[in-house]
């Protein structure tokens, strides 16, 4: 066996697809030394949505080693007197990359970074982002969050399973400024709507529009062509909130999963729909008291299973919500 095909096996597993992803992509990163890496790492490429604006987008897979823990989106707007990320991505060395790209379009500077909602994928990068002078824009129930058994653990696992990209360097970091309603940003004559919309996905759920360009960047309240994973979000709230998004003018949308679009209203809409279906199949059942197993077998997911991530995620996405919907029986 070539000594190359080793050390793919040896960093991704005998998984041979998941070593097939490390052949592809840029070569920008690595183990320690990132000028001289075993393996190519995933693509990390700006695609415009809007003048002055890009996103790079995530891997529609798990966190990884292989992949940087590459799995969710980030966005950036350009303006005459600075950069705006939204989103920092899962780990320092994805930020450092990004910053990299942000570099070839523009020499502004970096001076917000504003966070959808603190999950691991989203904000392991800010320490990057905050060394080159960036300032954090978050809602402050992400503090709930921070100082949880759960943000540790998660950083705990992350260190052995997306080493060394995640290791014992990598920090939570908490934002410069914490939001409890809506915000207004101006930066270089660009306006940043910075809406709450949590407790849906997460209780800190933030959303940013773009009026002038028409743009909303909607973290992970939008999956889009892949099925979104609940956790512990209030599904109900979480519908309501897509609903609230559905009333605003945005012709662009950038989601925390997936590619940005253009069919708004449809790519709301699957999110939207899929959140009901949870409701509607497991609620009856948690109020009879009815076993998990017996309704999960006995629900009709004939319409998502063929959606990307349905049989990573939605048996938990269906206990989860059954466990909801149990809390929300009389």
């Amino acid at each position: 066996m070539p000594a190359r095909l080793i050390k793919l096996l040896l960093v991704c597993g005998t998984n041979f697809g998941l070593a097939a992803l490390c052949l592809l992509g840029t070569s920008s990163g690595a183990f320690g030394n990132e000028a001289s890496q075993p393996f190519a790492l995933p693509e990390l490429r700006p695609t415009q949505v809007a003048a002055g604006a890009w996103y790079v987008q995530g891997l529609p897979e798990l966190g990884s080693s292989a992949n940087q823990n590459f799995i969710s989106n980030a966005g950036f707007v350009v303006t005459p007197q600075g950069v705006v990320v939204i989103d920092a991505l899962g780990s320092p060395a994805l930020a450092r990359r990004l910053l990299t790209q942000i570099r070839l379009i523009t020499p502004q500077p970096v001076t917000h970074v504003i966070v959808t909602h603190y999950h691991a994928d989203h904000i392991y990068g800010l320490q990057t982002f905050k060394a080159a002078g960036a300032r954090i824009i978050a809602h402050r129930a992400a503090l709930e969050y921070l100082n949880s058994d759960t943000a540790r653990l998660r950083m705990a696992s992350s260190r052995k399973d997306i080493a060394p990209w995640i290791n014992q360097e990598t920090r939570l970091l908490e934002a410069d400024q914490w939001l409890t309603g809506e915000h207004t940003l101006n930066v270089g004559g660009v306006w940043f709507e910075i809406k709450p919309m949590g407790p849906s996905h997460t209780p800190e759920d933030l959303v940013v529009y773009v009026p002038q360009k028409k743009l909303l960047f909607a973290g992970d309240l939008v999956f889009r062509n892949r099925v979104p994973f609940v956790g512990q979000a209030d599904s109900g709230r979480w519908i309501n909130a897509l609903d609230s998004l559905l009333t605003m003018d945005a012709e662009t949308i950038v989601p925390g999963h997936g590619a940005a679009s253009v069919q708004v209203r449809a790519d709301l809409q699957l999110t939207r729909d899929y959140l009901a279906h949870l409701r509607f199949t497991m609620g009856p059942a948690a109020k009879n008291m009815e076993p998990f197993e017996q309704a999960y077998l006995a629900a009709d997911w004939s319409r998502f299973e063929s959606v990307p991530m349905f049989r990573l995620t939605n048996r938990m996405n269906a206990y989860n919500t059954y466990l909801l919907m149990e809390r929300e029986s009389p």
